[in-house]
């Protein structure tokens, strides 16, 4: 007989069940913890979830006796000064599983698989009429999905969740496009029931290109650890990102980071969501390229006016320049109400640099209050136009329940009180 744990009301206010269930518990936040990070020392999880050290030893050890957790060494990481050997990291063992991410932009499909530590194993984009034919769309990607794990080697048992990144607004519970004119192919589709079906029935979970964008700069590149930031993503649309206590905010309805449609000029261009002078309808790709073929009398893509702009043209830098000021105004209001640490700028014309991000800091600096603006580093993003699709992937880590299964020789039981 084994006297069940209880945690006392002012606490969790429920009572947990044996000595042996809380330790599948604390089995799962190890695994958690690798999942989030990739890999981490023992001593790294130790910080992170608060146990022992000796108690995350015994863990992981139990964890590598079920063959989800393998152990390596990291030659460029500096040595101890205890051993004087460079620390031994631990990750999940890619036999643990994969998952899948998938990144819908407006003209293009992109998708990756990775093991469960966040190594991409196989890549590819494919070019499609994504805003106007959803159904052509997820066709695409699904054969994209199994094109790349035919070249991995794995089958669609070995994938234990897929991400999907969609520029629009998401409807979170029934996993679909919002009502909006931004997609206007996709409205009254149920996108991640869709999705699963094409693929086996796999378990896809849905997220705004934007948020997705900003959860791969807090894993992996720019906000790496950031708490709260903010991803903003200037494409031919315009989203943000919100990251909050180390996890994506989207909102009451998933509507949260929408700066391309907030005002800056009433009397200005219509957008396609059918008001008038947004910011998207001003430091937009599609803007910008409007703007510069109006002066010049030549189409330029951004990258070329990206590419212009750094070999000193005087009207393509002037372009970037006011999108930066522009932009940098609601940023500037977005610091006043949410105070991030650190503002990633990504997306096309994120490949711009200082020449954006200078003037847009000096707006920043001018409109917000002083104690926010200097609390936001604002910063490019270094993922580039890999950013969705890698965040579509830690989604799809984030968001997987099938691991719980491999952490323990029985099913988790929790007790109810009394003994056992």
């Amino acid at each position: 007989m084994t006297e069940a744990l209880s945690v006392r009301e002012g606490r969790l206010g429920v009572r947990t069940g044996s000595l042996e269930s809380l330790r599948e518990l604390n089995r799962l936040r190890v695994v958690e913890t690798l999942r989030e990070r990739g890999t981490a020392s023992r001593a790294q999880i130790a910080r992170v979830t608060g146990l022992s050290r000796s108690t995350v030893s015994s863990l992981v050890a139990d964890l590598q006796a079920h063959g989800l957790i393998v152990e390596h060494s990291d030659p460029d990481a500096p040595a101890s000064m205890a051993t004087g050997r460079p620390p031994t990291l631990l990750s999940l063992d890619r036999s643990a599983g994969a998952v899948v991410g998938i990144d819908f932009g407006h003209d293009r499909i992109h998708a990756a698989v990775s093991d469960l530590s966040r190594t991409v194993l196989a890549e590819a984009v494919r070019a499609q009429d994504v805003d106007h034919d959803a159904e052509g769309a997820l066709d695409s990607a699904a054969e994209l999905v199994d094109d790349l794990l035919g070249e991995t080697g794995l089958a669609q048992s070995d994938v234990i969740g897929v991400g999907m990144a969609l520029s629009g607004p998401i409807d979170h519970g029934r996993g679909a496009v919002r009502p909006t004119a931004i997609l206007p192919g996709w409205e009254g589709l149920a996108v991640a029931a869709e999705m699963g079906r094409r693929l086996g029935d796999l378990p896809v979970h849905l997220d705004n290109d934007a948020n997705l964008g900003a959860l791969a700069e807090v894993t992996l590149g720019a906000a790496r650890d950031a708490r709260n930031a903010v991803y903003v993503m200037v494409s031919s649309g315009i989203g943000a990102g919100l990251i909050v206590d180390g996890r994506p905010y989207r909102g009451g309805g998933g509507m949260a980071g929408e700066i391309g449609h907030v005002l800056v000029d009433e009397t200005g261009p219509i957008c396609r969501c059918g008001n008038r002078g947004c910011l998207e309808t001003y430091i937009s790709g599609p803007a910008l390229t409007d703007l510069l073929r109006r002066s010049r009398g030549e189409e330029l893509s951004v990258a070329d006016i990206i590419r212009l702009a750094h070999a000193g043209d005087v009207g393509c830098q002037r372009a970037i320049a006011d999108a930066g000021r522009v932009l940098g105004r609601v940023v500037a209001a977005i610091c006043n109400v949410f105070n991030p640490d650190t503002v990633v700028v990504g997306g096309d014309l994120g490949e711009a640099g200082d020449v954006l991000l200078d003037p847009m800091r000096e707006a920043v600096s001018r409109y917000a209050i002083a104690p926010a603006a200097d609390d936001a580093r604002i910063v490019a993003g270094v993922l580039g136009e890999r950013a969705q699709v890698l965040g579509a992937l830690a989604l799809a880590l984030l968001q997987s329940e099938h691991l719980a299964a491999r952490l323990a020789p029985h099913p988790l039981s929790i007790q109810r009180g009394g003994t056992t």
